[in-house]
């Protein structure tokens, strides 16, 4: 096994002890010996366990986040706050460590979030301005609302989509079935409360347009999102 492999099988084993004990019991010695490494190779790697579980966070926000966009890249339309929501929830309900994120899981996370939070904030201040001006270029081109602050659209959008993710714990199983019904309601909420209606066409068009420079935002924040995954191993 080559450093890189190792690298990744040692994330790997710590994203599966952390979803099935939470951060608090998981020790790098069960970590070193899942992953058949020395616990001395796991510090080779991450300075600290925080490091190592910040690194794995990370790993699972950029695969979400490159899902993210190849879907844009595949459809424009993709670009729209209701469709781009619609997505990343799905991708919520498909992954248990985002699920354990954004739902603020404490069984799960202990206090990771809170570490994640304070050394992560550059990271975190970013996304908040990528998601303000994708909010922007899309008022520019005629397809979402230009009659509310954009900041307040951005919190509107933050707020919905915290509800739905967070809903799907506080209702345990109460809410409609079908894990795609769920995602269309969420779709179907935003788009009411911040898109316009243009023709099928014309928001197609649109959308084209608008694209190119929204992709190039999330890419930008790809390439910062691995940057400081990078910061987070010794190597």
């Amino acid at each position: 096994m080559d450093r890189v492999e190792r690298r990744e099988r040692i994330l790997e084993v710590a994203g599966e002890l952390l979803l099935a004990w939470g951060y608090g019991r998981v020790t790098i010695d069960e970590i070193a010996r899942r992953a058949k490494v020395g616990k001395g190779t796991v510090y080779l790697h991450w300075k600290t366990k925080d490091a190592l579980f910040l690194a794995v966070v990370l790993q699972v926000q950029y695969r979400s986040h490159q899902q993210q966009l190849d879907r844009m890249r595949t459809d424009p339309l993709e670009i729209l706050p209701s469709r781009m929501l619609r997505g990343l929830f799905c991708d919520f309900l498909d992954q248990p460590v985002l699920r354990a994120m954004y739902t603020d899981d404490a069984d799960v996370l202990g206090r990771l979030n809170d570490t994640a939070k304070r050394e992560l904030t550059e990271l975190i201040t970013e996304g908040d301005r990528m998601l303000r001006h994708h909010l922007e270029v899309l008022r520019e081109h005629g397809l979402v609302r230009d009659d509310l602050d954009v900041h307040h659209q951005q919190y509107a959008l933050m707020a919905m989509a915290t509800g739905f993710f967070t809903g799907e714990a506080l209702l345990a199983g109460r809410g409609p079935v079908a894990p795609e019904v769920r995602a269309d309601i969420l779709a179907r909420t935003v788009h009411s409360a911040l898109e316009t209606s243009p023709e099928q066409q014309a928001a197609a068009a649109a959308a084209a347009e608008a694209a190119p420079e929204v992709i190039a935002l999330y890419e930008r924040f790809g390439e910062l999102t691995m940057g400081e995954m990078r910061r987070q191993v010794r190597d």
